[in-house]
C-alpha cells in the first residue's frame, strides 16, 4: 500500500519573476508586431498561474497528476508546482469533536445517554485523502460506533456488593477513557488520524429510568448511612453497659439489660428526636 510522500516544490516568488518576464515578453512582442510570439508568451504566462499555491502553518497540500499521487507538501510558504497538478488542501491542526448524546444500553441492559469529546488531527495525508471517502465524516461515524461498543462492555454502575464489576462507566473513568481512546485509535488509523485524547463528555441514565435509578441511589445511600449509625450505636451501648458494670453504679439482670439496650438503640438510631419518659419509681415499676 502506498504511503505518504513528503515533497518540496519550487519557490513561488522565483516563479513569480518568471511569470512577469513572460508577461513583459507578451507586451514587447505586441509592440514590435510579433503576434505569434506574443501568443506563445501569453500561453506560457497563463500556464504558470494555476501552479501557485500557499500553505499556512499546520497545513498541507496533497498533489495528484491525472489520478496519480505525486506527494504532499507540508512546508509553510508560497510555492509553485506543475500547473497540471490537482491540489487538495488538508489541515494538520488539532480538532475537537463533541459527539451528540446517543441512547445506548450498558452491559446490564440499562438505557443510558452518553457523548464523548474527541481531540484528533490528520497525521497521514495520503490515507486521509485516498483511503476513505470523507475523513471528517469517517471520524464522526466511527466515533459513534466506538461509543456504542464501549458502552456495552461496562455497566453504568455496580449496585451489587461484589467485585464482579470492578470497572464501571461512572466510577472507572480513567480506565474507560483509555479503552475508548484505544478503540478509536484502532478504528481511525486507516484514515491516517491520530487520536490525541478521547473521554466521556456526558453520562446519565436515559429519561425513562432516571427517576427510578435516582430513588435506588437514594435508598442505597440511606442504607449505608443506617448501617453506620447502627454500628456506632452498638458501640455506644456496649461502652455504656461496660462503664456501668465497671463502676458498680447499678446491677442489671438479663431482662433489664435487654430493656436498656432496646431503649438506647431506639434513641440512638431514631431519625427523629426522641421524647423520653422518666420513671420516678424503682426500675421494676
Amino acid at each position: 500500500m502506498k504511503q505518504e510522500q513528503i515533497v518540496k516544490m519550487s519557490n513561488g516568488y522565483a516563479m513569480l519573476v518568471v511569470s512577469f518576464i513572460f508577461l513583459a515578453s507578451v507586451i514587447v512582442s505586441i509592440v514590435v508586431h510579433l503576434f505569434p510570439l506574443a501568443l506563445g508568451f501569453a500561453l506560457l504566462f497563463f500556464l504558470t498561474i494555476p501552479g501557485y499555491f500557499f500553505i499556512n502553518p499546520n497545513g498541507s497540500m496533497v498533489l495528484t497528476l491525472f489520478g496519480a499521487y505525486k506527494g504532499t507538501v507540508k512546508q509553510n510558504g508560497f510555492f509553485w508546482a506543475n500547473p497540471f497538478y490537482t491540489k487538495k488542501r488538508i489541515s494538520l491542526r488539532a480538532r475537537n469533536f463533541d459527539s451528540e448524546r446517543v441512547k445506548v444500553n450498558d452491559k446490564l441492559g440499562n438505557p443510558i445517554m452518553i457523548s464523548v469529546i474527541l481531540v484528533w488531527k490528520v497525521e497521514n495525508t495520503f490515507k486521509a485523502a485516498f483511503e476513505v471517502d470523507n475523513f471528517e465524516n469517517f471520524v464522526r461515524v466511527q466515533t459513534d460506533a466506538a461509543v456504542r461498543k464501549m458502552s456495552g462492555l461496562y455497566p453504568y454502575d455496580d449496585w451489587e456488593d461484589s467485585d464482579e464489576y470492578k470497572i464501571t462507566l461512572r466510577s472507572g473513568m480513567t480506565e474507560v477513557n483509555e479503552a475508548l481512546e484505544g478503540e478509536l485509535s484502532e478504528r481511525l488509523e486507516m484514515a491516517g488520524i491520530n487520536v490525541m485524547e478521547a473521554r466521556i463528555g456526558y453520562l446519565a441514565y436515559a429519561e425513562e429510568i432516571a427517576s427510578a435509578m435516582l430513588k435506588r441511589q437514594q435508598a442505597t445511600a440511606i442504607i449505608a448511612a443506617r448501617e453506620k449509625i447502627v454500628e456506632g450505636a452498638v458501640g455506644m451501648v456496649e461502652n455504656a453497659l461496660k462503664q456501668l458494670a465497671d463502676k458498680d453504679i447499678v446491677t442489671f439482670d438479663n431482662d433489664k439489660k435487654a430493656t436498656m439496650v432496646s431503649n438506647l438503640m431506639v434513641v440512638l438510631c431514631s431519625d427523629k428526636e426522641v421524647t423520653p419518659i422518666v420513671n420516678t419509681g424503682s426500675l421494676y415499676q
